[in-house]
């Protein structure tokens, strides 16, 4: 850390003041002329003064320039008496007071020519003459140095001002460009996907009311349809009014970005390759401030239950303390299942599945394995559900693993940092 920024203003003030007065009196004692006691206070007064030249730039002008003048017009030291009054000049000129300037400029010239003459008897004296124009000019240049600091100032503040317009009109800009592109999103989620699914589920309404009507039995595959394509069809709503109405957004709560087919469901075997073998599918996702509230693992069993109507074999375990979670760690550990869970139907065979919680005082692991298909041998093709859960647990500082079992068939760990209460 260098000197200037170690040194307060008022510090740095208080030195120079010092160093002013210091060099005056040195040269008063040097000086062949008869300095007597009031000339000693004159050259204190008037140097020690500048101190509080910021906050009282006026004052102290008026101050020094009075007693510099006693002092020159006294002892006629020279034009090295002139030190303090150009200090106080360009302060106060600094400050904007240039008229006081002015007038302490040409009051200190004036009371030195005039004393200079008079000592002389009324004849020009050479020395004078000679430091009149040397001494005019530090006076002009100490009120031009003074003005050029102040334009300087009003320059930087001026161009800093309009960096930080020009910052809020892009965040202002990137937000409405934001809002649109959601407001677009919601539209093409609505068309492409709210119709299809409004027939699924109104078609599977009306095979399980046939079927029902004329004594049959309902297959189990006809009420996973009709539930799956209910369960769709809400969470889909829920994220629609969130893409078109968004909440602000809350660090606390703050759902990461994703991709991957969030509103997938193991029951209608919709999802992505994340599995082994799998394909991509199309990408769906939470909005990035906050999901549906409805998705959560209070909603596991139900998760779990259209798996097994959809004849996925799941078995549920939980270690630990089950406690209330953050809501985007909540979410995400959800989603994580409900990935899962869909991966297998689609990619893994014939399998079971097995999903763990574990509760842990600062994390969630989340783990689901199946015995399907998948060999350590063959190659994985992360799809965009995979991907997606890689992105949701990263951002959340977690850590996830993904791939196959060494006995066979996939395991999906993620581990969520979950210390802080919701």
């Amino acid at each position: 850390m260098n000197l200037a920024r170690r040194w307060s203003p008022a510090m740095t003030d208080g030195a120079l003041a010092v160093a002013i007065a210091a060099f005056q009196e040195i040269g008063a004692v040097s000086s062949p002329a008869d300095v007597g006691l009031a000339d000693h206070l004159a050259i204190l007064a008037g140097s020690l003064v500048l101190a509080g030249r910021r906050r009282a730039p006026r004052t102290v002008l008026a101050v020094t320039t009075a007693c510099m003048l006693l002092y020159t017009v006294r002892a006629q030291p020279g034009p090295a008496a002139a030190f303090p009054v150009l200090i106080a000049m360009a302060t106060a000129t600094f400050a904007g007071h240039r008229v006081p300037a002015a007038l302490a400029s040409v009051a200190y010239l004036g009371g030195t020519l005039a004393a200079a003459y008079t000592a002389a008897g009324g004849r020009p004296d050479p020395q004078v003459v000679q430091g009149t124009p040397l001494l005019l000019g530090w006076f002009v240049a100490a009120g031009v140095a003074g003005a050029m600091a102040r334009h300087r100032q009003a320059y930087l503040a001026q161009v800093e001002q309009r960096a930080l317009d020009a910052e809020r009109t892009r965040e202002e800009a990137a937000l409405r460009r934001a809002g649109e592109e959601r407001l677009r999103i919601a539209r093409e989620l609505h068309d492409s996907l709210t119709h299809s699914i409004s027939i699924i589920k109104v078609q599977a309404g009306v095979a399980v009311h046939l079927a029902r009507k004329r004594g049959d039995e309902v297959p189990p595959a006809l009420l996973a349809i009709q539930e799956a394509s209910a369960a769709a069809m809400r969470e889909l709503r829920e994220t629609l009014e969130v893409l078109r109405d968004p909440p602000p957004a809350d660090p606390g709560t703050a759902d990461p970005p994703a991709t991957g087919s969030d509103t997938a469901d193991p029951g209608a075997a919709a999802g992505d390759g994340g599995g082994p073998g799998g394909a991509p599918a199309t990408p769906g996702g939470d909005d990035p401030a906050a999901g549906p509230p409805a998705s959560g693992l209070h909603r596991l069993e139900e998760l779990v239950g259209r798996a097994r109507a959809a004849g996925l074999p799941v078995t549920v375990t939980v270690s630990g303390e089950r406690r209330p979670l953050p809501a985007a760690v909540d979410r995400a550990a959800y989603r994580i299942v409900q990935e899962s869970l869909t991966n297998v139907a689609r990619h893994a065979g014939p399998a079971a599945a097995d999903v763990h919680l574990g509760y842990d005082p600062e994390r969630l692991v989340v783990q689901v394995d199946d015995d399907g298909d998948a060999r350590p041998q063959a190659p994985v093709a992360p799809g965009v559900g995979l991907s997606g859960m890689r992105e949701r647990v990263t951002a959340l500082g977690g850590r996830l693993a993904a791939g196959p079992r060494p006995g066979g068939g996939f395991s999906v760990r993620a581990e969520l940092p979950a210390g802080e209460r919701p």
